[in-house]
């Protein structure tokens, strides 16, 4: 009897409230059936389903390890909520997104984390850093952190510019020692203890945690026909990070900003 997989929990949205502009692939802010109210990532956007993917397992993976990041949960929508919408770029991108989309909790009153203003504990900070190398995320610097400030808490968010390897699988195993570049990091200056954080967490993330957070990913975004299925692509994640964890020296960040 096959392992029986973990599935993140699933909400219907109910109503399109608004389009979040700041980034190019137009999430949306959308009621659930379940009172809750998401930020929606949308499988017909231009970042496709790779991003999507990509938000479960780095998300996901951070959770494990002990940062906030905000709920994920698997988003069916009816495009028919889209009728009423003015600007026909939403109903475009609504129409293409029938079925099972990625929805993220939406905090609300949180504010962008400013380096300059905030101060981070230097474990949290080397976390965010150690997830950042580890995934290979391009996408945390000073320009735009990706991270949130809400109730006096730092919480990570938008990881879908990670695992840059899987947008080319037949040449994936040619990044798993690459270093990572941390020069421009927005927490670099924080994260000052960065060698005590990646021994505690080495340890941590064994094969079996990579595994649970990849089975969160839904088999309708593992489509890369470089696999037979989506049990093929589960297992290429869970190999390729596998492989990364055990050779930490060549991309873990060697040193921290003065």
């Amino acid at each position: 009897m096959g392992r029986v997989r973990d599935v993140l929990p699933e909400v219907t949205a109910i109503r399109y409230v608004a389009p979040l502009r700041e980034g190019g692939s137009l999430p949306g802010v959308v009621e659930a059936d379940d009172l809750g109210t998401y930020v929606a990532k949308f499988v017909g956007a231009g970042q496709g389903v790779k991003a999507l993917a990509a938000e479960v397992i780095t998300g996901e993976l951070g959770r494990r390890i002990g940062l906030r990041v905000p709920r994920l949960v698997r988003l069916a929508i009816d495009p028919v909520i889209g009728r009423a919408e003015p600007d026909e770029e939403v109903q475009d991108l609504l129409r293409a997104s029938g079925g099972i989309n990625l929805g993220v909790d939406f905090l609300p009153g949180a504010i962008g984390f400013d380096p300059y203003a905030h101060q981070i504990a230097p474990d949290e900070a080397s976390t965010v850093l150690w997830l950042d190398a580890f995934t290979q995320n391009v996408d945390r610097s000073w320009r735009n952190p990706n991270l949130l400030m809400w109730h006096g808490e730092l919480w990570a968010i938008d990881h879908g510019a990670s695992l840059y390897f899987h947008h080319n699988w037949p040449r994936a195993a040619a990044g798993v020692h690459r270093a990572y570049d941390a020069s421009d990091h927005v927490l670099l200056a924080q994260a000052t203890t960065l060698p005590a954080v990646d021994t505690r967490l080495a340890d941590l993330v064994t094969p079996a945690v990579l595994s649970s957070v990849v089975d969160l990913v839904p088999d309708e975004w593992l489509t890369d026909p470089a696999f037979d299925g989506p049990a093929g692509e589960r297992a290429a994640y869970v190999a390729h990070l596998s492989e990364r964890l055990t050779d930490r020296v060549a991309w873990l960040p060697k040193a921290v900003a003065a």
